[in-house]
């Protein structure tokens, strides 16, 4: 089961599907059980394959399935528009993310831009922590060796991101310092090049515990200082009302570490 999963999780991240012995390789799973699990979840019809030997991919049961628990956690009536209106305000990119099992999950979000430069970046579930501003807004919430921890758990990555982002623990705990004295963060060409963006928290209201983050992100060219000041009061404004909206929903019920 935790194979499949595994299987599962990795084809979430390649629309265009993988071939059986890249999923072998890069899960570490033998070939032969590779076959089989794919073989189960093609006839379970989670996964499909144009041709014999061709790319495996998910199917739009998984969507469904996704779409379905959506729905029952309460986001897409009681947040969506939440997120649907800041993104109509900023005409920038809104992103929510929740905090599970010591990670930050990217739950929903909203794009806001309509014409010119649209910035809407092919993400996995996960926000990588160290190069994004809803990964620094959720680690200023958190001590140090917190942050170390979690930042160490998930791997400093130094490939692939913007010429901004940390290159070593130092360089995320300046970032982690700037954003716990302001109390939000902002970031500039950090998660990609030439986009910006700026996040805070999500406070449970009753024990003041962060339980998510909501950031809004776009073109540099737009999304400047100056702009990102003019942001603020409306993002911080979203957070509080997702907080309220957000009581007793599944996805904000495990206590946050």
């Amino acid at each position: 089961m935790d194979r499949a999963i595994a299987i599962i999780d990795l084809l979430s991240r390649h629309a265009g599907g993988l071939p059986l012995m890249a999923v072998a390789d890069t899960l570490a799973i033998p070939r032969s059980a590779t076959h089989r699990l794919l073989a189960d979840l093609k006839d379970e019809g989670y996964v499909r394959q144009e041709f014999d030997g061709g790319a495996y991919r998910l199917t739009a049961k998984i969507v469904a399935l996704g779409f379905s628990h959506l729905a029952s956690t309460g986001i897409t009536t009681r947040i969506q528009p939440l997120l649907d209106g800041l993104a109509d305000k900023t005409g920038e990119l809104v992103t929510l993310a929740v905090i599970h099992d010591r990670k930050l999950i990217r739950v929903a979000k909203a794009q806001g831009a309509r014409r010119g430069l649209l910035y809407n970046p092919d993400e996995g579930a996960e926000v990588y922590l160290a190069a994004t501003s809803n990964g620094h807004a959720w680690l200023s919430c958190l001590d140090e060796d917190e942050v170390l921890q979690l930042a160490a758990k998930q791997g400093l990555k130094r490939e692939g991101y913007g010429p901004n982002a940390p290159r070593s623990m130092r360089d995320l705990l300046i970032f982690v310092d700037a954003a716990r004295e302001l109390g939000y963060a902002k970031i500039f060409e950090t998660y990609e090049p030439g986009t910006s963006a700026i996040a805070v928290a999500i406070f449970d209201e009753a024990t003041q515990r962060p339980i998510g983050t909501i950031s809004v992100a776009g073109p540099v060219i737009r999304m400047t200082s100056e702009a990102m000041d003019q942001i603020l009061p409306s993002l911080r404004g979203a957070a509080s009302a997702i907080a309220k909206a957000g009581t007793g929903l599944p996805i904000f019920s495990e206590p946050a570490h």
